[in-house]
């Protein structure tokens, strides 16, 4: 066994306390000897990995180093670091981890599961020209918040992880939006309530905020292009335009151009991937998700291959795919750390008159989707490939 998995299997992936400070320490302790660059930092609720990784693949494409940090994993931990184009290789982890075993030493026993993968990044990028971090669950809470930023990207902010980030829209947004940089750019598709946010939060910090904003005709064309050949839904488009415009902020609007034409399919799992011509998988599993997801297969009915943690906004995920929803097969799996809720499903199906069942296998007549966590799609993909 390797010493990166030795690590990793003392520690929980999941956790129910996020502890800023841990890391915070850390860095402030060790930045001398870690030495990264400024980041560019992806945060929002949605569309983090997407936009992340089509900016990345844009800067690559100019002949930049570029390394691109994002969570959580779907079938190996390796997925999470992206350097130069490839997935880096098991041989880079080892010599990663023993390269930060030797600056931290006893104190890399501190880090969580999330803050070791983070901190790790910072040593597999160390030689890279764009350095690109996507947020954890927050903003502020979150230990990639702690690193010098170069830029910060903000895509769609909506609610989850409410026992972490608050109640309210509002709250969610301000514990993200407050680890704004200096330059800043958000996407316009955001409630008005958190665009007023951002520009707050700007003027307080004293931040350029950019907004994404229309491609110039040179680039729509290319982008009515590439979205028909690889056939884009709706929330990858967004996606897209909004690393475009990062990457103009950044490079320019023709060398932007330039990378464009050369830039290759999202090289990226579980978003909204087509497995077969009957068969998807998304690991969204949230409202705003949901909503993108209705979007993409209105007008068809589906099967929902379906499971959630309990802390989820169950009710609101099922009502807003109902339409497009013929039958919810729940998929049964163990997880050691958190609850599934696989009775409650039964219960809020009931009361939205969906019809649901436990997943017995795939109907070869009808589109199947399989929405959920990582951790569910991994499974499922696992047991499909069996």
């Amino acid at each position: 066994m390797s010493k990166v998995s030795e690590f990793l299997l003392k520690k929980s992936s999941n956790y129910d306390k996020i502890d800023r400070f841990v890391a915070f320490r850390m860095y402030e302790k060790y930045k001398k000897k870690l030495k990264i660059k400024p980041i560019i930092h992806i945060v929002g609720t949605n569309g983090k990995g997407s936009t992340g990784r089509y900016l990345t693949q844009l800067l690559y494409q100019l002949g930049y180093k570029v390394g691109h940090y994002t969570s959580p994993h779907l079938f190996s931990f390796n997925e999470r670091f992206y350097l130069n184009s490839k997935i880096v290789s098991d041989q880079k982890l080892e010599i990663a981890h023993q390269k930060l075993l030797n600056i931290l030493k006893n104190d890399l026993e501190e880090l969580s599961y999330f803050e070791y993968a983070t901190f790790l990044a910072t040593i597999l990028f160390k030689e890279c020209d764009y350095i690109i971090f996507e947020a954890g669950v927050g903003g502020e809470y979150d230990a990639t918040s702690i690193f010098d930023k170069k830029l910060s990207v903000f895509t769609r902010i909506g609610f989850d992880h409410k026992e972490l980030l608050g109640n309210t829209l509002k709250d969610i947004a301000r514990t993200k939006l407050k680890v704004m940089a200096k330059k800043a750019i958000i996407t316009k598709k955001q409630e008005k309530e958190v665009l007023d946010l951002a520009k707050h939060i700007a003027y307080i910090k004293k931040s350029k905020l950019y907004y994404s904003d229309s491609l110039n005709n040179i680039l729509k064309k290319q982008f009515e292009n590439y979205v028909m050949k690889y056939q884009l839904p709706d929330f990858l488009k967004h996606n897209l335009d909004l690393a475009l415009n990062t990457c103009i902020l950044l490079e320019g609007k023709k060398r932007t151009s330039r990378a464009f034409e050369k830039l290759k399919a999202l090289n990226l799992l579980g978003r909204c991937q087509k497995i077969n011509s009957k068969l998807y998988v998304d690991v969204g599993h949230n409202q705003m998700a949901a909503k993108a997801l209705y979007e993409r297969f209105q007008n068809t009915k589906i099967d929902l291959i379906y499971n959630s943690y309990l802390d989820k906004d169950i009710f609101e995920i099922l009502k807003t795919l109902k339409p497009i929803i013929d039958t919810i097969k729940i998929y049964k799996y163990e997880d050691k750390y958190r609850e599934l809720a696989n009775n409650r499903i039964f219960f809020i199906a009931k009361e939205l008159n969906i019809k649901c069942e436990d997943f017995q296998g795939l109907n070869a007549n009808r589109i199947s989707l399989v929405f959920g966590s990582f951790v569910l799609v991994e499974k499922f993909l696992k047991e499909l490939c069996e």
